[in-house]
């Protein structure tokens, strides 16, 4: 009885492993797309109709289209032409991934910028559906 019970742990623990593997390189191909500049590539990492959680949104979730997704950041390069997020960290543990980046850019004919930002999303079946984001939006 042991033995099985000891069997069933370790094929849930790799399971949970193998998925949190999976989810990280989701995460990671999202980066990617996004310092590339690849708008809809990027937002095709997330559901047709994922929740987000911004400070540019305001203080509740909204749900975005991929479509939308990728015009917001489209936004953002024509403000920012040379954005760009460094990653700091990536740990995932189920269906979450939290990740720690550093958004760096120069505002057309401004100042350059360096954001600290925290944002933990939620992955089902190798696409983001949530997306909570925590920054200093002051």
């Amino acid at each position: 009885m042991m033995k099985k019970y000891l069997l069933l742990l370790t094929l849930i623990s790799c399971s949970d492993k193998d998925l949190s593997v999976k989810n990280k390189e989701v995460v990671n191909s999202m980066f990617e797309a996004f310092n590339a500049h690849s708008w809809e590539k990027m937002a095709s990492y997330y559901a047709d109709s994922a929740s987000f959680l911004d400070p540019s949104f305001g203080a509740e979730y909204v749900i975005k289209s991929r479509s939308e997704t990728s015009e917001k950041y489209k936004g953002y390069e024509s403000m920012m032409p040379d954005i760009h997020d460094q990653i700091v960290s990536v740990e995932a543990v189920g269906d979450k991934v939290f990740v720690e980046f550093i958004s760096t850019g120069t505002i057309k004919d401004g100042p350059t910028f360096k954001l600290p930002i925290v944002s933990i999303l939620t992955i089902k079946d190798r696409l983001i559906v949530k997306d909570a984001t925590y920054y200093d939006s002051n």
